[in-house]
C-alpha cells in the first residue's frame, strides 16, 4: 500500500501542496498527472521515502519498492548485464561464490589447505539459499527484460557509460523491471522509448501484479495501463476512476458543474445584494441586517481556474537559399560499430523532415553531424550561406547551469535582448513573476525542459535541428510546441517518436535504420478549404 496523510510540502515560503491525503491499495495501477512543476516527482520521492514532508506523513507499507527516477543511476564502469544484476546483490554474491567453489573443487588436490568436505557443505547451503531467492529465474528475467527494451546481445558486455542518454534511462528501467518489487514508482519511463519498447513496457505493466504509480505525458500509454488517475494541482490531489481518457471526460464534467454552480450562486448573491442596497435605509432595515448576516456566512464557489498553457510562436530570421543543407556520402562509426553508412540527404527550403527509426539507429548522430557537433568518419556536410541553424539536443535540459536562475540561464543565450524581452519570452513558457528568479536546481524535469526550449527558441534561426523536442513536456506545452512547429515558416529536421509531429508537422518522413536514411513518405499539405459566400435572398 502507498499512502499520503495530510501531507504539506514547502520550499521556502512556497507551499507546493498542502493537506494532501490519498491511499493506493495493493495491486492498483495509478497515473499521477498534472502540469510541469505541480509536484508529481516530489510526491514520488515522498512515497519512496527519499524526501520528507514538511508536515504529515507519506510512504509505502508491506513489501519491496522499485523507483525509476528521471535521472539515470548506475555505475558507468559496469558492463550492462553486470549492472542489471546489481538489483540482486545477495543472489549475485552467491552466484559468484558458487563459481569460485566450483573452481576450487575442480582440483582440490592442487591445494593441500583446501577442506573439500567443508566446501561441499558450504556449496549445498548456498544452493539452498539461491533456490529460496529464485536465483535460477533471475537470468531468464534479465534476458527477457533486456530484449524487450531493445538491447542487442552484443550490448550485454558494453560499459554503461558508453550508452547514450536514452539508453541509459533504459538501463535504470531494466533494473526496476527485473527486480519485480511489490511496489513500483516510475517517473517518465516512456521518454526516449521507441514504439516497440513502449509496447513491451505496456505489456509488462499490464501483467504486473504489484502496486504501480506512473508518471508520463503519453496519454495512449496511460489508457492501456492504468485504472485510476490522481491529478496533482495547486488545489491538492483529486482522484478519478478509469484510464486517462475517462479522467479527461470526468474532469470536464466536473468543470462544467462547478461553473454552473458558481453562476447560480453569483445570481443568488446579486439578487440578495440588490435587495440590501434597495432597502438598507427603509422600513425593512431589520430584514436587511438579517440578509447581510446570511450573506456573510455563504461559502463562495470559485470558478474553475484556467490552466496555464505555454503559448508561443517560432519565427524564422531571414530567407535561406533553396538548398539549405546537403549531407554527401556521410558514414560514421563508434569504435567498430557502424551507425551510418553512405547517407545522402538534401534538405530544401521550407521542408519539415522528420527522422524515425528505433533507438540507436543513428537519428541523433545524423542530427549532430548536421549541426557540426560531430565530425563524420567519412563524407561532408555543406550548409547554405544564409542558413542560421539552431540545434536542440534531446538532453538539452542537462546542459543547464543549476546555480543560475531561470532568467539568467535564458538571458545567457539571448544576445542583445533586454531583461524585459527575455521575461516576455519566459512568460509564454509559464515563468511569470518571481518564477524567473528560481534557481534551475529546484525545477522539475518538465520545467527544465521549458527553460531549455525557451533558451533555444530565443536565438535567431531559420533552420531548426530538433532531437526529441517534446520529451518531458506536459500535454498542453507539447501541443503548443507542435502547433508552433506546424506554423513555422522556416526549415525543420527533427528526430521524434511523437505521433503528433508525424501527423501534423512532417512534410517528409525519413527512416534511419541499418545505417541508411530512406525517404518513406512525402506529405502534400491539404489546400485550405474555401468557404462559399452566402447570397442574401431577395
Amino acid at each position: 500500500m502507498l499512502f499520503a496523510d495530510r501531507v504539506t510540502k514547502s520550499f521556502g515560503t512556497r507551499d507546493l501542496f498542502e493537506g494532501v491525503t490519498f491511499n493506493i491499495a495493493a495491486g492498483e495501477r495509478v497515473a499521477l498527472v498534472g502540469s510541469n512543476g505541480a509536484g508529481k516527482t516530489t510526491l514520488l520521492r515522498l512515497l519512496a521515502g527519499e524526501d520528507s514532508p514538511t508536515s504529515g506523513s507519506a510512504g509505502h507499507r508491506n513489501g519491496s519498492l522499485g523507483y525509476l527516477k528521471q535521472e539515470s543511476g548506475f555505475d558507468p564502469e559496469h558492463a550492462l548485464e553486470e549492472e542489471v544484476w546489481t538489483a540482486f546483490p545477495e543472489a549475485r554474491g552467491i552466484e559468484l561464490r558458487l563459481q569460485e567453489l566450483e573452481r576450487l573443487l575442480a582440483d582440490p588436490a592442487g591445494d593441500p589447505a583446501i577442506n573439500a568436505a567443508a566446501l561441499v557443505a558450504q556449496q549445498t547451503e548456498l544452493y539452498e539459499r539461491y533456490d529460496l531467492l529464485d536465483g535460477h529465474t533471475i537470468a531468464a528475467r534479465v534476458d527477457r527484460v533486456l530484449r524487450g527494451l531493445g538491447f542487442k546481445p552484443t550490448d550485454r558486455t558494453k560499459r554503461c557509460g558508453d550508452f547514450s542518454g536514452g539508453w541509459r534511462m533504459r538501463i535504470s528501467l531494466a533494473k526496476v523491471l527485473v527486480l519485480h518489487p511489490n511496489h513500483m514508482l516510475l517517473d517518465e519511463p516512456t521518454n526516449h522509448l521507441d514504439a516497440s519498447a513502449r509496447s513491451y513496457l505496456a505489456r509488462e505493466l499490464i501483467d504486473y501484479e504489484g502496486t504501480l504509480v506512473l508518471v508520463t505525458h503519453d496519454a495512449a500509454f496511460l489508457d492501456r495501463v492504468v485504472k485510476r488517475v490522481l491529478e496533482v494541482s495547486d488545489s491538492g490531489v483529486v482522484s478519478y476512476t478509469g484510464n486517462y481518457t475517462k479522467y479527461v471526460q470526468q474532469k470536464e464534467k466536473r468543470r462544467l458543474l462547478q461553473e454552473q454552480a458558481a453562476s447560480r450562486q453569483e445570481r443568488q448573491i446579486a439578487k440578495q445584494e440588490a435587495f440590501i442596497n434597495r432597502f438598507r435605509a427603509g422600513t425593512k432595515a431589520s430584514l436587511v441586517q438579517s440578509r447581510e448576516k446570511q450573506l456573510a456566512k455563504v461559502v463562495r464557489i470559485e470558478r474553475p481556474k484556467d490552466e496555464g498553457t505555454a503559448r508561443f510562436t517560432i519565427t524564422s530570421l531571414g530567407r535561406v537559399e533553396q538548398k539549405v543543407v546537403t549531407l554527401a556520402s556521410v558514414s560514421h562509426a563508434y569504435d567498430d560499430e557502424i551507425v551510418l553508412l553512405d547517407v545522402n540527404l538534401t534538405v530544401e527550403r521550407g521542408q519539415k523532415i522528420v527522422l524515425v527509426g528505433p533507438n540507436g539507429s543513428g537519428k541523433s548522430t545524423l542530427l549532430r553531424i548536421a549541426a557540426k557537433q560531430v565530425r563524420p568518419s567519412e563524407g561532408a556536410v555543406d550548409w547554405a550561406e544564409h542558413a542560421r541553424f539552431g540545434y536542440y539536443d534531446q538532453h538539452q535540459d542537462e546542459a543547464l547551469r543549476p546555480e543560475r536562475t531561470v532568467l539568467e540561464e535564458v538571458q545567457s543565450a539571448a544576445g542583445a535582448a533586454t531583461a524585459g524581452q527575455v521575461r516576455n519570452v519566459l512568460g509564454k513558457f509559464l515563468f511569470r513573476g518571481d518564477d524567473v528568479f528560481k534557481p534551475v536546481s529546484v525545477l522539475s524535469g518538465g520545467e527544465r525542459s521549458r527553460v531549455a526550449l525557451a533558451k533555444f527558441l530565443i536565438q535567431p534561426t531559420n533552420v531548426l535541428l530538433l532531437d526529441e523536442p517534446t520529451n518531458h513536456l506536459d500535454r498542453a506545452t507539447r501541443e503548443s510546441l507542435v502547433k508552433a512547429l506546424q506554423s513555422y515558416d522556416g526549415t525543420i529536421v527533427c528526430a521524434s517518436h511523437d505521433q503528433a509531429i508525424l501527423d501534423t508537422v512532417a512534410t517528409h518522413v525519413y527512416e534511419v535504420r541499418g545505417g541508411a536514411c530512406v525517404n518513406t513518405r512525402i506529405v502534400t499539405p491539404a489546400a485550405p478549404v474555401k468557404q462559399q459566400s452566402k447570397r442574401r435572398k431577395k
